[in-house]
This record gives structure tokens, C-alpha cells and sequence, in this order.
């Protein structure tokens, strides 16, 4: 059984869970866990949930150790460091559990730590916004978890009683590997549109050459993902576009949050999985080639 969590990035929805989680778990239960430079600059922060005041424990990753669940709620730009900094949280029995975007990020756990602690997750739905140290949210998502191997499935089943017991919300679908596909699918399309054409959600549909675009990107997710051994097919493509239409036409996504607020965005788990995967299979992907280098110049010029 799982009894104490510790989290690995402190942003919207490293936030998001740590406070639905604390709820149940007890306010010990629940700790940050970061290096020593942002332990010096963020242990006397004072955080609020939706208004409310949230106590966290921090802790430096030098006087870590293991937990019973790690959460990895970093940005991919932070993800090799963050593989150095759980070292101390990761025990024997440890499962572990990211909610980053992309289909890399479970590799790179299960190389480092083994497969069988790794549970894959796709976060959807939370419109968590972290500024300085409060968050808003009005919908706190859902996370799609599965197996991907049989030896992740006792991984897999601490971490449905964990979300059972604290009222997660979360969905197991038939096949996890397709489902991480298909947020990519969504994600190497709005994300990188909104950046590139500096616009919000609507302004993605509106504007005739980011639709294109934005549509193109998504197929060419599609045409690497059949050669990399997953099947996508239109029901994905479809169920894309009609989780995208839902969104709130002002607003915007992550990677146009980062471009406003000059940080490095998460081109390369987009884009750069994408043009990499294309270059290996020999499937063409100009949209996604334009976008990697149009954002690399962006971020250049900040």
C-alpha cells in the first residue's frame, strides 16, 4: 500500500496533486523533493490552492529517501536532472509515475530506475495555473494509467488503490501506449501552433494557415507512431480534434505560456520526437521540422 508521496517538481499540477493528495494522506505524507538551490530559495514560500493556504513539506534531494510513490511532475527540459535528484526516493519497492507530456519520459524512468516501477500516465483535462506560489484550477482532470508490460502490473494496481482511496480521478484504457499516442497527437498540434502563430486556442481554428498546419502536424504524429509499432487510426485523429474544439477559445497552452514568460518551452518532446522518429523510419515531417526550427529561433530571441 502506498502511504507516503513524494513529488518531483513543484508547477501547476505537481500543486494539483500534492494538495489532492495531502487531503487524504495527512500533511506529512506528501513532500517536494528538489536540490539544494531551490530548497534555499522556495522553503519559506507560502502556497495557496483555488485561494487557500497549502503547508508543504520541502525537502533537499540530499536528505531524501524512499518513497512508496514518486511523482515526476517536471518540465522535460528538467527531466535529466530530475532522474539525478530521485535517486534517494527510489527503494526497492518504489513505484513510479510521470505526468509529463510525450511519449519519452517513461522510457527514460524505466532505463534508469526499471520498467517494473514505472506506471505510464497521461494527464488530461486540468486547467491548473501556477503563478508565483498560487494555483488556480477549476477541473482538476483525470490521469489515464495502464501496464504497457505484465511487470508494471503490480506497479499498476498500488497505484489504483492510492487513487481509490484519495478520490483521484483517473481511467484505464485498453491500451496506455495508444493513449499517451494520442495525447501527443493533440499536444504536437495545438501547442506548437499557438507558439508559432502566436495565438490562442480559437485563433488556431480561425487563422487559415495555423489550421493547416496544426492538421498537419497530427498526421505526421500518426504516420511515425505505425512504424514505431503503434496503431493510431482515425478514431484517434477524430477524438483529437473533438477534445480540442471543447477548449476554451481564449485560452492558451503551456508551451504559449512559456514563450510569454521567455522560458526554454518543451519543443523537443514535441517536434523533436516527431522529426527524430521521422528520420529513423524515413517518413517525412516538414510541418514538425518547421515548427522545431521556427521555436528553437523563438526561444533564441528571448
Amino acid at each position: 500500500m502506498i502511504e507516503n508521496v513524494a513529488i518531483v517538481g513543484m508547477g501547476a499540477l505537481g500543486l494539483l496533486f500534492g494538495a489532492q493528495l495531502k487531503k487524504t494522506l495527512g500533511p506529512t505524507a506528501v513532500r517536494f523533493v528538489m536540490d539544494e538551490e531551490r530548497f534555499e530559495r522556495h522553503k519559506n514560500d507560502i502556497y495557496t490552492v483555488n485561494g487557500q493556504e497549502e503547508k508543504f513539506i520541502l525537502q533537499k534531494a540530499s536528505q531524501a529517501t524512499p518513497a512508496d510513490l514518486v511523482l515526476v511532475a517536471t518540465k522535460y527540459n528538467d527531466l535529466e536532472a530530475a532522474l539525478e535528484e530521485m535517486e534517494k526516493l527510489v527503494g526497492p519497492h518504489t513505484v513510479l509515475l510521470s505526468l509529463l507530456n510525450g511519449v519519452s519520459s517513461e522510457e527514460m524512468l524505466a532505463q534508469r530506475y526499471g520498467e517494473e516501477k514505472v506506471v505510464p500516465c497521461v494527464a488530461l483535462g486540468m486547467d491548473a495555473v501556477r503563478e508565483g506560489s498560487a494555483l488556480v484550477y477549476r477541473d482538476p482532470g483525470r490521469l489515464r494509467i495502464g501496464a504497457a508490460v505484465p511487470a508494471q502490473k503490480k506497479a499498476l494496481a498500488a497505484v489504483r488503490e492510492l487513487f481509490d482511496r484519495t478520490k483521484v480521478p483517473y481511467e484505464l484504457p485498453a491500451d496506455i501506449v495508444r493513449a499517451l499516442w494520442a495525447k501527443l497527437i493533440m499536444n504536437v498540434g495545438i501547442n506548437q501552433t499557438c507558439m508559432v502563430y502566436a495565438t490562442d486556442y480559437g485563433g488556431a481554428f480561425q487563422l487559415p494557415e495555423a489550421r493547416e498546419h496544426m492538421l498537419a502536424a497530427m498526421r505526421e504524429v500518426m504516420a511515425v507512431a505505425e512504424p514505431a509499432g503503434v496503431k493510431l487510426n482515425e478514431d484517434d485523429y477524430n477524438d483529437a480534434l473533438k477534445v480540442l474544439h471543447g477548449l476554451a477559445p481564449r485560452g492558451i497552452p503551456s508551451m504559449r505560456q512559456d514563450a510569454l514568460a521567455k522560458r526554454k518551452t518543451e519543443v523537443e518532446l514535441f517536434a523533436g520526437t516527431v522529426v527524430a522518429l521521422g528520420k529513423k523510419y524515413g517518413v517525412p515531417t516538414p510541418v514538425n521540422s518547421f515548427y522545431l526550427q521556427k521555436i528553437k529561433e523563438m526561444e533564441a530571441s528571448y
